[in-house]
Order: structure tokens, then C-alpha cells, then sequence
């Protein structure tokens, strides 16, 4: 490899890192939940499923509102639909592609099957 397909390549790494690093966006454990609640954040619990097709069009959604500035507070916590069934029952949740908003330790809204901008918003808005 050239030099510089070198360079582009190593700043194209360090773009990436840089970019995941910045994410609001992690799976989810109890642990981070609790600190989270606990610290009177704003969360949204993501109950995702990769094989789901309407998982995968919330994700870019919920994605780009958490970056603007009216939810810059909102920390999303993925929930693996599959894997982890503790969580589905600690949050009596029985579909992937749910959304739960909570302000600090209280819930304040949630939704399955949400996609738009509008109605992702709408609900993002109840915990603020």
C-alpha cells in the first residue's frame, strides 16, 4: 500500500472511531441503566432486533434526534431482542422494536413500531 492510501486509510480509521465514540448510543446493562436513572438522565431503552426491518429504519432516526441540541441529553441503550430476556422482563416488553423513554427513574413514555421522525420525536419529548 502506498503512503498515502496509508494516510487516507488511518484517517479514515481514526474518522470512524471518532464518530462511535461521539455515539449517545450503547447496549444496554442494568448497571448503566441504574446510573443513569439514578443520575436523573433522560434514556431511551431500544428493545432491537438486527433481523427486524422496522428496528433497522428507527435506528438512523433515533440516531440524528438524539445529536440535536433539544435531545442532546438522551442516552439510547440498546436492548438485544433476542439475547437478553432479563431486560424484556424488566421492562414487560414482548416486541422488538420498542421504544421507553424515561426521565430519571420514572417512565415516561413508549412506543413499538414507531419510524418517523415526528413520532419519534413526539415521544422523545415526553421525557424531556
Amino acid at each position: 500500500m502506498s503512503s498515502i492510501k496509508k494516510q487516507w486509510f488511518v484517517a479514515g480509521l481514526v474518522m470512524m472511531a471518532t464518530a462511535a465514540s461521539a455515539s449517545d448510543e450503547r447496549p444496554f446493562t442494568a448497571e448503566a441503566f441504574a446510573q443513569l436513572s439514578k443520575a436523573g438522565q433522560e434514556v431511551v431503552v431500544d428493545v432491537h432486533a438486527d433481523w427486524c426491518p422496522t428496528c433497522r429504519r428507527q435506528q438512523p432516526v433515533l440516531e440524528a434526534l438524539v445529536k440535536e441540541d433539544k435531545y442532546k441529553g438522551y442516552t439510547i441503550l440498546v436492548v438485544d431482542f433476542d439475547k437478553q430476556t432479563d431486560a424484556l422482563k424488566q421492562f414487560r416488553v414482548s416486541s422488538q422494536s420498542t421504544l421507553i423513554v424515561y426521565h430519571g427513574t420514572q417512565e415516561k413514555g413508549r412506543a413499538t413500531g414507531i419510524t418517523t421522525p415526528q413520532q419519534i420525536g413526539a415521544l422523545l419529548d415526553q421525557g424531556l
